[in-house]
C-alpha cells in the first residue's frame, strides 16, 4: 500500500506543529521542533535519523508518556479529531491501550522481570475488559499463539525467553485490545537479522489481519524501504524530509537523507563505495543560525548560514517534502 491510496481516507493521527522541550539548568533543549505529520488508517510510516534526533521523543509525545523534564510546549496531536494533549487521566488510560499502543526498544526493560508473561498479559486484559480471570487467561494464550509462541509460556518469566520471544510477547501485549495504531520504537534493534525478518513477517501478517496502522522508528533504512508506505527523516529535532518510501530512498531531496542512504550497503545490485556523514550532530543547547545541518553539508551555500529552511513540497504524486534551500535554488534556476 502506498501513500496515494490514503487520499480518500482522513488521517487517523494528525500531529500539527508539535514541539517538545527538555528543561535543564543550562536552558531548554528542543528535541522536537514543530513537527507536522499525518498517519492514515492501515498505513505504515517510518521515522529515521541518528540517535538523539527526536524520533523517540515524538513517539512518547503521541502517547503522552513524557515525564519532566520533558515538556510538550506547543502544537496539537489529534487522534480521530480528539486532542490527545487535552485528555484527562481516565481518557488517556483508555486511549493508550484501546486506541494506540507502544512496542519499546528493549523488550527486557519493557517487561516486568518478576511477573510471569501470563500475568502481564492478563493484567492488561482485565484492566480494560469486563472479563473473568479464566477468560483473560484464554485470551492471553490466544495472543501468544497469534505471535508464534506456545501457550505453555504463560507461566514463564521474561529471562526464560530468548530476545526474539520477548519481543513477540511485547507485540502480543500491544495487540491485547486491538488498537488502531501501534508505535514501534526500534523494536528489532537488539535482534539478529534472521529473527528480525521472522518478527517483521509475523507483524505484517497481523497487520493484514487486524488492519492497524504503524509508526515504525528505526535506524535501518533498508528495512524501512521494505515495510513502510512513507518515510520521514529527522535531524536535530526537525522533520527534514517526508515522502513515499521509494521517493525518499531513491531520490532523496535533502543532503542528510542522501548521506544516510549512501551509508547503507545494498544486498542486490553493484557494489559501491559507502560514505559516512562527516562531523557530529548539533548541540541542541547551542543551535547554529540558519540550517542545522550546514556544518556537515558539502552543498552548503550562503542562505544556509542565515535562514532556517522549512519543510516545502518538492514533488507530486504522491507529495514529497524536504527542508533544504537547494530545492528553492533549483526552482529559481529552472524559472
Amino acid at each position: 500500500m502506498n501513500a496515494s491510496q490514503h487520499n480518500s481516507t482522513g488521517p487517523l493521527l494528525r500531529c500539527r506543529g508539535v514541539s517538545v522541550d527538555y528543561v535543564t539548568s543550562s536552558g531548554n533543549a528542543r528535541a522536537c521542533n514543530r513537527i507536522t505529520l499525518d498517519i492514515h488508517p492501515g498505513e505504515t510510516v517510518g521515522l529515521a535519523g541518528e540517535s538523539g534526533c527526536g524520533k523517540s521523543t515524538l513517539a512518547f509525545a503521541i502517547t503522552r508518556m513524557h515525564n519532566p523534564p520533558a515538556l510538550i510546549s506547543e502544537g496539537e496531536i489529534l487522534f480521530e479529531d480528539r486532542d490527545i494533549l487535552k485528555m484527562n487521566d481516565r481518557e488517556l488510560r483508555d486511549f493508550r491501550w484501546k486506541e494506540t499502543s507502544m512496542v519499546f526498544q528493549s523488550a527486557m526493560n519493557a517487561l516486568n522481570p518478576v511477573i510471569t508473561i501470563g500475568e502481564q498479559l492478563t493484567d492488561v486484559i482485565m484492566a480494560h475488559r469486563d472479563v473473568s480471570p479464566d477468560e483473560a487467561i484464554a485470551r492471553g494464550e490466544e495472543l501468544l499463539e497469534t505471535v508464534g509462541i506456545s501457550k505453555t509460556r504463560m507461566t514463564s518469566y521474561p529471562h526464560q525467553l530468548s530476545g526474539g520471544m520477548r519481543q513477540r510477547v511485547v507485540i502480543a501485549i500491544a495487540l491485547v485490545l486491538q488498537p488502531k495504531l501501534i508505535v514501534m520504537d526500534e523494536p528489532t534493534t537488539a535482534l539478529d537479522v534472521v529473527v528480525e525478518r521472522e518478527i517483521m513477517d509475523e507483524l505484517f501478517d497481523l497487520k493484514k489481519k487486524f488492519g492497524f496502522a504503524i509508526l515504525f522508528i528505526s535506524h535501518d533504512l533498508g528495512l524501512m524501504g521494505e515495510i513502510c508506505d512513507r518515510i520521514g527523516i529527522m535531524y536535530a529535532g526537525n522533520l527534514v524530509e517526508l515522502g513515499d518510501a521509494d521517493q525518499v530512498l531513491e531520490n532523496p531531496q535533502h543532503p542528510y537523507t542522501a548521506g544516510l542512504v549512501s551509508s547503507f550497503p545494498t544486498i542486490h545490485g553493484p557494489k559501491e563505495r559507502l560514505y559516512g556523514i562527516p562531523g557530529n550532530p548539533v548541540n541542541l543547547l547551542n543551535l547554529p543560525q540558519g540550517c542545522y545541518f550546514q556544518e556537515r553539508c558539502a552543498k552548503c551555500f550562503a542562505p544556509c548560514k542565515t535562514e532556517t529552511p522549512g519543510l516545502e513540497q518538492v514533488g507530486d504524486n504522491p507529495p514529497h517534502f524536504a527542508a533544504c534551500h537547494l530545492n528553492r535554488m533549483r526552482e529559481e534556476s529552472a524559472a
